[in-house]
């Protein structure tokens, strides 16, 4: 695997050299090779026994399945290993949808030597970009839940009966999920070699407009899926553009909510889909598909028009990374924001803090500050549970709970617009205390408080 990789690595610092120059090519490539390094990842599927629990316990859940696959002159040996994944699956309430828009009659001679009768073929006439042969798998689709699977891709055995094991656990809570998503890792061509998996945080609003993270493998009810429907505008990132439509819908028509509302989505924090790498596929090549990551950053920005949210969006140094600039100010954009806080910089250039975990773990500690983190996460803007005192901007009133806790007036930088902690806190102050004491009130309150890594201040230790 390491031969492998190490070319792979090689082809996309050439590309991301030509893209953003010397300096960030350097860096990119040196965090790149330190992360290869450390990287010590094998999937290891459930073993025997657990898949027959899975089966007997699974007995008892009502939840049907509908996997949506266009299909496109896919390889035998992909197509065989994917209808055989679904096939394996250790919960059997689905149908499996194959939208065939190929020229030949490839995928169709392979699909017909099956008789399992829960797999369905439909021939299209034309084919018409994803989006739409997408949308004609769609209108067959009968489950509770429709799922999305590449044709070249794979599911784990146990994917189906994780999926539904969620939603059963949410409706004896009376809790109807719209929306799942899982865990996923990458694997070669011949499925011999698992590698770069990608551990989910759960939902989080900034981050999403900021990267589909959610992407594989991912289920929506159906009838939500039917009703929004995939657009051809954003073909290659008509995942992405479905999930934030939905989202959107979540969030509800009340453009001044002041509270931050909890959506009915749910993270399963095991690995559940192989995405197949090949030279032309966007996992190995994010270059081969650009316009995929135009049509992402259209996205994200008719969901900022959805909301009401003044703002522009670009795009980051790494393909599918995206930044939304509010104008003028994310504060005064966001109505369910009352806190922004930024990245700390120690004397070594490393990130000293700035965002913590409830439990006050620094996420992103000693990480170069020129380093995009794990999964790019430390170079995108995000939804926080706590944020430093030394580096944010707050709301008009989270600037009273502040107040009322340092028992002095809250003072703006003058060059930045920050909370000046340096004129307004002894320097005795346990910092972090302070952080997560005002951050708690925060979210009492209902707020959401962002991370915003392009927002920098520089400490002495």
């Amino acid at each position: 695997m390491g031969k492998i990789v190490k070319i792979s690595n090689l082809k996309k610092t050439v590309r991301y050299l030509k893209k953003n120059g010397l300096r960030q090519a350097y860096y990119a490539m040196k965090e790149r090779i330190e992360a290869e390094k450390e990287e010590d990842y094998s999937y290891i599927p459930p073993a025997e026994s657990e898949l027959d629990r899975q089966r007997r316990e699974s007995e008892g859940f009502s939840v049907r399945f509908s996997i949506l696959v266009p299909a496109y002159e896919t390889k035998e040996e992909h197509l065989r290993a994917m209808i055989h994944s679904v096939l394996s699956q250790t919960y059997g309430n689905f149908e499996l949808i194959l939208a065939d828009a190929s020229k030949t009659n490839r995928v169709e001679k392979v699909v017909k030597e099956y008789e399992d009768k829960r797999i369905m073929y439909r021939r299209l006439k034309q084919n018409t970009g994803i989006s739409a042969n997408t949308n004609q798998a769609l209108m067959y689709a009968t489950g509770d839940y429709a799922g999305l699977l590449d044709h070249d891709d794979v599911l784990s055995p146990d994917a189906l009966y994780e999926m539904a094991f969620r939603i059963e656990e949410s409706e004896k809570e009376n809790v109807q999920l719209l929306l799942l998503y899982s865990d996923e890792d990458k694997c070669d061509s011949s499925q011999e070699h698992y590698f770069e998996v990608n551990r989910k945080p759960e939902f989080n609003l900034d981050l999403i407009l900021s990267n589909n993270y959610i992407c594989h493998f991912m289920v929506m009810k159906r009838q939500l899926m039917q009703e929004l429907a995939f657009r051809t505008v954003c073909d290659g990132a008509q995942d992405y553009d479905i999930v934030l439509r939905s989202v959107n819908m979540m969030l509800g028509k009340d453009r001044q909510r002041n509270t931050k509302k909890e959506l009915p989505i749910a993270h399963i924090p095991k690995v559940l889909y192989h995405w197949r790498c090949h030279e032309k596929s966007t996992a190995e090549n994010p270059a081969s598909k650009q316009y995929a990551y135009d049509a992402g950053k259209r996205a994200v920005e008719d969901f900022l028009r959805a909301r009401g949210w003044k703002g522009t969006v670009a795009h980051l140094r790494h393909l599918g990374f995206y930044r939304v600039n509010y104008q003028p100010d994310l504060l005064l954009n966001r109505p369910d924001v009352a806190v922004v806080g930024g990245k700390l910089i120690d004397k070594e250039k490393k990130v000293a803090g700035g965002i913590y975990t409830l439990e006050g773990d620094s996420l992103y500690k000693g990480l170069h500050k020129e380093y995009s983190g794990y999964m790019h996460r430390a170079s995108l803007q995000q939804e926080a549970d706590m944020v430093d005192v030394r580096c944010m901007k707050v709301s008009r009133e989270a600037e009273a709970i502040l107040e009322g806790m340092i028992g002095l007036p809250y003072l703006p930088h003058p060059g930045t617009g920050r909370f000046d902690w340096q004129d307004c806190l002894n320097e005795n102050v346990d910092y972090q205390d302070l952080s997560s004491r005002f951050c708690e009130k925060i979210r009492e309150r209902g707020w959401r408080i962002v991370w915003d890594p392009a927002m920098t201040e520089k400490i002495d230790r």
